[in-house]
C-alpha cells in the first residue's frame, strides 16, 4: 500500500475525472493521500474532498505565489478551515523565487503565520520552495528557536547538507517524480541518506509526473508507485519495503490510524 502525501486533487484537471483517479489510484494500492489547499477557496474544496472521499485527508493553506491574490478575510477562513473534521496538515506554505507573484516579505510572513498555526492547532505543516534553499533554511532555523519543528519538504529538490539539518531541526523529506528524472542523480544520491523515519513520497499531482509516465497529463496519484520504485532501488530495498515505510511514516506524521 502506498501513502501519496501531496496531491492537488482538487484544480480543475480533475473535474470530469476526479472519481476515476480515486479509483485508479486505489487499484495502485494508494490507500491514502493528502489534498493540499494552494488558496482559501482551494483548501475549502481539498476539505469537501476529505469528507467526500474514504481514504482523503486535507491540508489548507495559501501557497506563496497565491499570497497576493488572497482577499481580505481569507486568513481567518484558512484558520477556521484548519479545525475542519479531515484536515490533517497546514499548506502548503513556504518561499518562492522562481516566480514574481508575491513580495517576498509578503512570503516570509504568511510562512511564519502558517507555521505558528500549524504550532497553536498540533498540527504538522508542508512546506513548497523554490530557488530559494537559503531563504527557507534561515526561516526553518528562526522557527526552531520555539521548539522541535513538525514539517515536511515537499517535493524536496536539495542537496544532502540540507536535507540532513532539515531532519536535524525535525523535518521529514517527501520525494516526487524529479526523483526518477535522468539528470537527477544528486538527488538520488540524497533520497540514500534520509533516515528511515523521515522518509515521505508524493506525487504533487497534477503537476511531476514520473518516469515511465512522463508524458501523461495529468499527473495522478497512482503514479507515486513509480517514484517508490525508484527510491526502492536508490535504496537497495524491495519495492514492498519502501511501500511499508513511507506509508507507517506518513500515517505516523498525519497522526492517522491505519486503515
Amino acid at each position: 500500500m502506498f501513502f501519496d502525501t501531496h496531491t492537488h486533487l482538487d484544480q480543475t484537471e480533475f473535474d470530469d475525472i476526479r472519481a476515476k483517479v480515486v479509483e485508479r489510484a486505489a487499484v495502485a494500492g494508494v490507500t491514502q493521500l493528502i489534498a493540499v489547499g494552494c488558496t482559501a477557496d482551494d483548501s475549502r474544496k481539498c476539505v469537501q474532498l476529505a469528507s467526500d472521499f474514504e481514504g482523503i485527508h486535507a491540508a489548507v493553506g495559501i501557497q506563496p505565489n497565491y499570497i497576493s491574490e488572497a482577499k481580505p478575510g481569507d486568513w481567518a477562513v484558512l484558520e477556521q478551515l484548519a479545525k475542519e473534521p479531515g484536515v490533517v496538515a497546514i499548506g502548503e506554505t513556504g518561499l518562492d523565487r522562481h516566480w514574481d507573484y508575491t513580495p517576498f516579505d509578503q512570503q516570509l510572513d504568511y510562512f511564519d503565520r502558517h507555521m505558528r498555526l500549524a504550532e497553536q492547532l498540533g498540527l504538522p505543516f508542508i512546506v513548497h520552495m523554490r530557488d530559494c534553499d537559503d531563504d527557507i533554511m534561515q526561516a526553518l532555523r528562526a522557527a526552531r528557536e520555539r521548539g522541535i519543528l513538525k514539517g515536511v519538504m515537499h517535493s524536496f529538490t536539495g542537496d544532502a547538507p540540507m536535507a540532513a539539518e532539515c531532519v536535524e531541526m525535525g523535518m521529514h523529506i517527501s520525494f516526487a517524480g524529479m526523483l526518477t528524472f535522468k539528470k537527477s542523480t544528486a538527488l538520488r544520491e540524497c533520497a540514500a541518506t534520509i533516515p528511515e523515519g523521515r522518509l515521505l513520497i508524493e506525487t504533487d499531482c497534477p503537476y511531476l509526473p514520473p518516469e515511465p509516465v512522463r508524458s501523461k497529463r495529468p499527473c495522478e496519484p497512482a503514479f507515486v508507485r513509480h517514484t517508490a520504485e525508484c527510491l526502492a532501488k536508490v535504496r537497495g530495498v524491495t519495492l514492498e519495503e519502501i511501500a511499508a515505510l513511507t506509508t507507517d511514516n506518513a500515517r505516523a506524521f498525519f497522526g492517522l490510524r491505519a486503515k
